[in-house]
């Protein structure tokens, strides 16, 4: 079972909350964050960079340095407040007409070394690093990562009592997304909802923030190292997470555009793809007017939409072509890599070929046709989203997916709960 603990969060006043909260570091470029960045917002301590003019490296220790000295102004000057004892948080977000609660608590570290916090991505050392360092500067966990669980009945029931209560803000954001956060500082609930992970709910699924984890857990590592009397009770040992129940979550699609066709012409292209899918032209552009292609959009799985020279494509894969009693076979970006990407593209490896790039399907599929209309890219695939029951499946068994296979939203906006390793 997991383990998890309140924490003392520190966070906005409540008259603060929208001026200090911001997207996540990962979502904004530099450039984008300057220009979004109030004189409150979090993005100065998540991307201190953007404070110097000319902006220099991310990775530049006078970046570091910046970032510890931000956090430390925003606590003086009272932009960020500690709670006065633990708490557990319940966080919402609404997309359109769905909205996902979600409890903010702290997760252990041994969890994850142990496999009890489920992963289905490979991560970067690069980037792991990256995020170990800002932990260990900080001494905090200053964003959360995502986690899922199996729906528990009681779990969901204490969460939408606390949802029914006055909340401590509501924010609807730049993309048109809603933020509302509730404490629970009851001790009996506080209890029952420990009590309630630690003998109920078997494991954690990473949805988002795989190299916050790893890093997490990497920074608990070292500075258990470092402490002769460790117990693996220290506020090291635990970090940041938002945990939302299964059933309120859906991934969205996470689409490709390749750069060329690897020296086919595209009706060589084409003959080579109908070894394996049934190709149909489901729309295309008007020579004499301009009108667009109508955008198809996949209708299952194993059905796949494909931009190509102005016009909209519907693949089936055949059958025979992919194993349904395999977890990694039948995932829809298996199929693709397998027998378009690799077989006929010659990319082997999605996270390192420069030939390829990831648009998450919030973009939309014009974003797409856009990228192939402009000349920037030669090709586009739309995939159907993968299910959460196949990540489950997935992480239960210990495999891995292939990169760049789910795409959540909305994003967990950072700056609402900060959590200190001491």
């Amino acid at each position: 079972m997991v383990r998890v603990k309140p924490f003392a969060a520190i966070r906005p006043p409540k008259d603060m909350t929208t001026e200090v909260a911001a997207p996540p570091y990962d979502v904004l470029n530099s450039e984008e964050a300057k220009k979004m960045a109030g004189e409150k917002s979090l993005l100065h301590i998540t991307k201190p960079e953007i404070d110097f003019d000319p902006m220099i490296s991310d990775h530049d220790q006078a970046v570091y340095d910046k970032a510890v000295e931000n956090f430390k102004a925003w606590q003086e000057k009272g932009w960020l407040v500690r709670d006065s004892k633990p708490c557990y948080y319940v966080y919402a977000q609404t997309m359109g007409e769905r909205t996902q609660y979600g409890l903010v608590l702290c997760a252990h570290t041994d969890d994850y070394a142990n496999g009890i916090i489920k992963k289905h991505e490979l991560t970067r050392k690069d980037k792991e690093d990256d995020r170990m360092i800002h932990v260990r500067i900080q001494n905090a966990n200053i964003e959360p990562v995502f986690f899922s669980y199996k729906d528990n009945e009681e779990l969901n029931a204490i969460v939408a009592k606390a949802a029914s209560g006055k909340s401590e803000f509501s924010f609807v954001d730049e993309n048109g997304f809603g933020h509302e956060l509730w404490v629970i500082d009851d001790d009996a609930v506080i209890a029952r909802i420990t009590e309630l992970f630690t003998s109920s709910v078997d494991a954690f699924y990473v949805a988002d923030g795989h190299h916050r984890t790893a890093a997490a857990a990497r920074v608990g590592a070292e500075k258990k190292s470092q402490n002769p009397a460790h117990t693996g009770d220290e506020e090291y040992n635990f970090f940041m997470a938002v945990c939302f129940p299964e059933s309120q979550l859906k991934i969205i699609d996470y689409n490709r555009v390749v750069k060329d066709l690897n020296g086919l012409t595209e009706e060589q292209f084409l003959a080579a793809l109908a070894e394996d899918f049934d190709v149909t032209v489901t729309s295309e552009a008007s020579a004499c007017c301009g009108t667009p292609a109508m955008p198809y959009s996949p209708k299952g799985l194993h059905n796949f939409s494909m931009y190509l020279g102005k016009k909209w494509y519907s693949l089936t894969a055949k059958a025979g072509r992919y194993d349904d009693t395999d977890p990694i076979g039948v995932l829809d970006v298996t199929i693709l890599s397998n027998l378009v990407l690799d077989r006929i593209l010659g990319i082997k490896d999605l996270r390192t070929d420069k030939r390829i790039d990831f648009v998450g399907g919030i973009r939309g599929l014009g974003e797409l046709s856009r990228r192939v209309d402009s000349g920037e890219m030669k090709v586009a695939f739309a995939l159907y989203p993968v299910s959460m029951k196949q990540l489950i499946d997935i992480a239960d068994s210990g495999n891995i997916m292939p990169p760049k296979t789910t795409w959540f939203e909305p994003k967990l906006r950072s700056g609402l709960a900060i959590h200190t390793l001491d």
